[in-house]
C-alpha cells in the first residue's frame, strides 16, 4: 500500500496546473532496524521459547554435559586408578619420596593441585561453551 501523499496547495491565478516533482520522503536508520531485526531471529526464538530455542538450549546443557563427564572420567582414571596402581604393583605403594610414602604424597598432597587444575580446565572450556552459545545466537541471519 503507497503512502498518502499530502495534498498539494491549490495554484494561485495565472500559475500553470502541471504540478512539480513528487514531494520526497526521507527514510531514517532504515538499514540499521533491518539488521537489528535479522540478528534477533535466534534471540526472539530463545525468549518467545519455541522449539528452535529449546532445541538451542538443550545443545548449551548438553555441550555442558559432555564436557562435564569427560573431565569427571579424567578425575576417575587419574585418582582412581591410584588404588588400583598399589594394589597391582605392591612395590609402586612402597617407594618413599623425600622420607613419604609414594601413596600418601600422591593422594593427600599431590590430588589437591590436580584437582583445581582440573576445575579451572572446566571453568575454562565452560566458558568457551557459553561463549560459542552466545555467538550463535548474536550471529546475524543471512
Amino acid at each position: 500500500m503507497p503512502a498518502p501523499r499530502r495534498p498539494e496547495p491549490s495554484p494561485a491565478a495565472g500559475e500553470p496546473l502541471t504540478p512539480g516533482p513528487p514531494a520526497r520522503t526521507r527514510v531514517v536508520l532504515a538499514g540499521a532496524s533491518r539488521r537489528q531485526h535479522r540478528a534477533a531471529g535466534a534471540r526472539t526464538e530463545l525468549t518467545q521459547q519455541t522449539r528452535v530455542g529449546e532445541a538451542l538450549v538443550r545443545g548449551l546443557v548438553r555441550a555442558q554435559l559432555a564436557l562435564a563427564l569427560q573431565l569427571s572420567a579424567v578425575v576417575l582414571v587419574g585418582l582412581g586408578g591410584l588404588p588400583w596402581l598399589f594394589a597391582i604393583a605392591p612395590s609402586v605403594g612402597r617407594l618413599t619420596v623425600l622420607g613419604v610414602n609414594l601413596p600418601w604424597l600422591l593422594l593427600a598432597v599431590l590430588s589437591f593441585p590436580f584437582l583445581v587444575a582440573v576445575g579451572w580446565t572446566y571453568v575454562r572450556l565452560a566458558e568457551r561453551n557459553e561463549q560459542d552459545f552466545t555467538d550463535l545466537v548474536q550471529r546475524p541471519e543471512r
